[in-house]
């Protein structure tokens, strides 16, 4: 289950180990952009750790020494404080609302959660034309302590249309905080240091991912309040550390407002979009990306539902979901290593066709209602393939940015894909309502079917 939340993010939460950078030119990806921004300075790495004494434009090894560690760890810190309020406004608030005895509808509605990350891109800019990233992380975190803990206040209250809005406005908080770490990461770390670290931001975003199934798993034990405050004590003492303490890169200049770029604030605005509609072939890569989820999308939001009608209490779970975690992060490994081996031509459908596959394992579970070591095994098969998967879709991402827009493209590329997650796993609790959890997953899978149809049909070099 846990892999695919991260198939709601854009690519953002997608990931691409270290083993599959040398076939991308070393270029770094995760969920959110990867590459160098447009325009940014490549010196700016040497502004990583505020203590580091590194005038700008010195290179310094990313993986050793002070400056190394310094860097791992502010990076490690800000990719988790990242992760953890995604898994909240997804993860989380799924298993509270089936808690909660919420219908399959209402329960398949919390994917409309994921619409800010759909739209951010909409309202990126204002990050990088007003104020600095650091203080746009800083700030983000903030404000989602203070709701997170305003969810602790509403959630044992029985007021679940404010926990419903609270829970809006972490996901609005919470794509904002994401614009603002992938620009500072682009911004901090010159291009090489980027792709050396990127193994450890991909680790420590799928690490908060695996702490909201911990959350999950304490509520069940506690209490959704008692969880959430938790989290909220854990993001305010992250925004006390990163004010203090993460260093302060050099303003990189904004693409196009170099003297004598001669372009207006709207076309510098609309200049992406268009340089990435003009690609080659545009019309099969757009499908692709729209499609390639919409089935992961379906199961993933009926999956606690079902888990739950299988006999599994909250706090269970909520530890399954730690162990799926766990499965999608090897999954995510293992799909680097096999794109770097075979390169993505050669494996883009094969893995399409194993991730649709692996829906057939939740129609398994809802037909034959086995008992939970079977659960436990299905269930982790079916998330070591989604993330192998994901990995796939990032690098097929990664191969849609064009030079100089690389940040951008990757950020539309990513919405684009998470787009069919929103809306399908809107729909789905309606469709499992009225179909029954058999037909249901059974349903998921032919939704998959586009993508790997489509995946014989896109660029791959």
């Amino acid at each position: 289950m846990e892999a695919a939340v991260t198939s709601h993010k854009p690519i953002e939460h997608a990931v691409l180990t270290r083993a599959a950078l040398p076939e991308q030119g070393a270029e770094a990806v995760r969920r959110g952009a990867s590459g160098e921004a447009p325009g940014a300075a490549a010196s700016s790495g040497a502004a990583a750790s505020p203590n580091a004494g590194a005038s700008p434009g010195a290179p310094a090894s990313p993986g050793t020494g002070a400056l190394g560690a310094g860097r791992g760890l502010w990076i490690s810190s800000t990719y988790f404080a990242e992760g953890l309020p995604y898994a909240i406004a997804h993860k989380v608030a799924g298993e509270f609302f089936t808690a909660a005895g919420a219908s399959l509808e209402i329960i398949g509605l919390t994917s409309l959660y994921g619409l800010p990350w759909n739209l951010k891109f909409l309202w990126s800019p204002l990050v990088d034309l007003h104020g600095s990233s650091r203080r746009w992380l800083v700030g983000a975190e903030i404000a989602l302590a203070a709701i997170v803990l305003g969810l602790a206040a509403a959630a044992d209250s029985g007021a679940v249309w404010l926990v419903a809005a609270l829970f809006g406005a972490v996901a609005v908080a919470a794509a904002t905080h994401d614009i603002a770490v992938d620009g500072f990461y682009l911004q901090a770390l010159d291009k090489d240091a980027q792709a050396a670290f990127s193994g450890l931001r991909v680790g420590a975003y799928r690490l908060a991912l695996l702490a909201g199934a911990l959350l999950v798993a304490f509520a069940g034990w506690a209490s959704f309040g008692a969880a959430f405050a938790v989290a909220a004590g854990g993001l305010a003492l992250l925004a006390i550390a990163h004010a203090a303490r993460l260093p302060r890169p050099a303003a990189a200049p904004v693409a196009g407002t170099a003297p004598g770029a001669g372009a207006g604030g709207l076309r510098r605005y609309i200049e992406p979009f268009r340089a990435y509609l003009r690609q080659p072939r545009i019309a099969s890569s757009l499908s692709f990306i729209l499609c390639y989820r919409a089935g992961d999308a379906l199961m993933f939001a009926m999956s606690s539902p079902l888990l739950k009608s299988l006999g599994l209490d909250t706090a269970a779970r909520g530890n399954v979901g730690g162990v799926g975690t766990v499965a999608s992060i090897a999954g995510s490994i293992l799909g680097g290593v096999i794109i770097k081996r075979w390169g993505l031509s050669r494996t883009i459908f094969p893995i399409a066709l194993a991730q649709s596959l692996a829906i057939l394992l939740y129609v398994a579970l809802a037909w034959a209602r086995p008992a939970l070591p079977w659960v436990v095994a299905l269930v982790t098969l079916e998330q070591l393939a989604a993330g192998i998967g994901t990995a796939v879709l990032a690098v097929f991402l990664m191969r849609r940015c064009v030079d100089g827009y690389k940040s951008s493209h990757f950020a539309i590329g990513s919405a684009l894909m998470s787009v069919s997650a929103t809306f399908a796993g809107s729909a789905s609790g309606y469709l499992a309502a009225r179909a029954g959890f058999t037909a249901f997953f059974a349903i998921a899978f032919a939704a998959s079917i586009p993508g790997v149809v489509l995946s014989r049909w896109v660029p791959r070099d």
